[in-house]
C-alpha cells in the first residue's frame, strides 16, 4: 500500500491516514508445506483538502499501484483489496 499512498500523493490527494487490517490465509503447497496463499487487506484511508478521489480514482489507483508494488510483484501470494 505504500505505492498506493505514493501515487495518491503524485495525483495531488492529501492522505491524513490509513489503516489496514490485513488477513492472510495459509494453506499447504504441494510438498505439504504451509504457506500464506492468500492475503485479503482491508485499508480505511482518509483524506482532507479540496482535491479528494472519487471510487473510480481509487479504483484506479490500486489497480496501478498493484501493477508497480514491488511485493506483489516479488510473491507468489495472491494479494486482494477490499472495502476500499
Amino acid at each position: 500500500m505504500l505505492t498506493y499512498l505514493y501515487l495518491a500523493y503524485q495525483d495531488g490527494f492529501r492522505v491524513d491516514s490509513y489503516h489496514d487490517e490485513a488477513v492472510g490465509i495459509m494453506t499447504k503447497n504441494e510438498r505439504g508445506v504451509p504457506w500464506v496463499s492468500s492475503v485479503t487487506l482491508h485499508p480505511q484511508i482518509a483524506y482532507s483538502g479540496d482535491k479528494r478521489p472519487t471510487a473510480k480514482d481509487e479504483e484506479r489507483l490500486h489497480h496501478v499501484s498493484h501493477e508497480q508494488c514491488f511485493i506483489a510483484n516479488s510473491i507468489r501470494t495472491a494479494v486482494m483489496v477490499k472495502g476500499a
